[in-house]
C-alpha cells in the first residue's frame, strides 16, 4: 500500500471520529450491524472462570468442595465480586471501544488453577483490532477500564469491612477458614503470604474499628478482590508499552512519553530487590510487548482538552494511591 493510500485511510478515520465527537455520526440503531455475537470460546472460557473462582474463594474461607461439592457455594463472595470487578475494568474498555467505532473483541476470561497463592484466574483482557486514529480515543479507551475496575474494588473494600460487626469475627473468621490451627502460634512453622499494602487501602481500613491482618484478608472475600482490584489497577496503569497506563501517559506527554518510559521500565529492577515479583512484571512486559514504547498514532500533537487532562490526572493520581512496593511477601 502506497504511503499516500495509507495516509488517506488514516485521515478518513480521524475524520470520522471527529464527527463522532460533535455528534454527526449515524445513531447506534442506524449502524449496519448492531447485534453483539459471543464467541463460544467466551463463553467456555468465562464459565470455566466462574469455577475455579469459585473453588479458590471456598477454600479460602475454609470450604473444602472437593470432599464437599456442597462448599462450592462458599466460593460465591469472592468469585462474585472479582470477576465483576475484572468484568468491569474490561467492559470499560470495550464500551468506549464501541463508541468511537473500535474494533474490539468481547472479553476474555482466563482461568487458572484453583490453589492459592493463585487466584483462580490470570486476569482478563479484550483485543482491539482496528488501529486508534485520535489520542483522546486512546485516552478514553486506556482509561476506562481502570477506572471502572477501581470504583468497583472501593465499593468491594468498603461493604467488605461494613459488614463486619467487631473484632471477635475477625477473629473467628480467621479460626473457622483455619479449622482452628492458630498459625502465628510460635511453635507454627507454617508460610504465610503477606499481602502489601497501599495508601489507599490503609487509609480505607483505618476508618473502620476492625483490624484484619494483611496475611489473612484473604478469609475475607470482598475484601481480597477489592484488594486484587487494586494490584490489578496499579499493574495496569504502570505508564510502559500498551498497558492501560501506556496508552494513557502516551496520550497525556505525547512521544516524550517514550523517553520516560525507558527508565521507568528500568526503575523495575531496584523494585525487583523489594520483591521479585517487580522482576517478574518485567520480564512479562518484555516477552508480550518486545519493548517499552508506546506505537504511534496520527494526532499526537494535538493538545487535550481540560476535561482529558483530568482524567489523565484521575489516573496518575489512582496509580500512586494504589501503588505497593511489596505487593506481596513471605511472613
Amino acid at each position: 500500500m502506497s504511503e499516500s493510500r495509507y495516509r488517506s485511510i488514516l485521515e478518513s478515520g480521524v475524520q470520522e471520529n471527529e464527527q463522532k465527537d460533535n455528534g454527526k455520526l449515524q445513531s447506534f440503531t442506524e449502524r449496519k450491524d448492531t447485534t453483539i455475537r459471543i464467541p463460544i470460546i467466551h463463553i467456555i472460557l468465562f464459565l470455566t472462570t466462574v469455577v475455579t473462582t469459585l473453588i479458590t474463594g471456598s477454600q479460602m474461607v475454609g470450604g473444602n468442595p472437593f470432599d464437599n461439592i456442597s462448599d462450592i457455594i462458599m466460593g460465591v463472595p469472592f468469585s462474585f465480586s472479582l470477576l465483576l470487578i475484572l468484568g468491569c475494568h474490561e467492559f470499560g474498555h470495550y464500551y468506549y471501544a464501541r463508541k468511537y467505532n473500535v474494533n474490539a473483541t468481547l472479553p476474555y476470561f482466563l482461568p487458572a488453577p484453583p490453589f492459592f497463592p493463585i487466584i483462580g484466574t490470570f486476569g482478563a483482557f479484550i483485543r482491539i483490532k482496528s488501529p486508534i486514529y485520535r489520542k483522546r480515543v486512546l485516552l478514553h479507551i486506556g482509561a476506562a477500564g481502570p477506572i471502572a475496575g477501581f470504583v468497583v474494588s472501593v465499593f468491594m473494600i468498603l461493604l467488605g469491612y461494613m459488614i463486619i460487626p467487631n473484632q471477635e469475627y475477625v477473629t473467628q473468621q480467621i479460626l473457622g477458614a483455619h479449622h482452628g490451627i492458630v498459625f502465628d502460634d510460635s511453635t507454627s512453622q507454617s508460610v504465610q503470604l503477606v499481602m502489601g499494602n497501599s495508601i489507599l487501602f490503609s487509609a480505607m481500613a483505618s476508618l473502620f474499628n476492625v483490624i484484619v491482618p494483611m496475611n489473612e484478608i484473604y478469609h475475607f472475600p470482598l475484601i481480597f478482590s477489592g484488594w486484587v482490584g487494586f494490584l490489578v489497577t496499579m499493574l495496569n496503569l504502570l505508564p510502559l508499552g500498551q498497558l492501560d497506563g501506556g496508552h494513557i501517559a502516551y496520550a497525556a506527554l505525547g512521544e516524550k512519553q517514550n523517553r520516560y518510559s525507558k527508565w521507568i521500565f528500568l526503575s523495575l529492577i531496584p523494585l525487583g530487590f523489594l520483591s521479585a515479583n517487580w522482576w517478574f512484571w518485567a520480564v512479562l512486559i518484555l516477552v508480550l510487548m518486545r519493548t517499552w514504547k508506546h506505537p504511534p498514532i496520527m494526532d499526537i500533537d494535538r493538545t487535550l482538552t481540560k476535561n482529558d487532562n483530568y482524567i489523565a490526572l484521575a489516573c496518575l493520581i489512582i496509580f500512586i494511591t494504589c501503588f505497593m512496593p511489596v505487593p506481596v511477601y513471605v511472613l
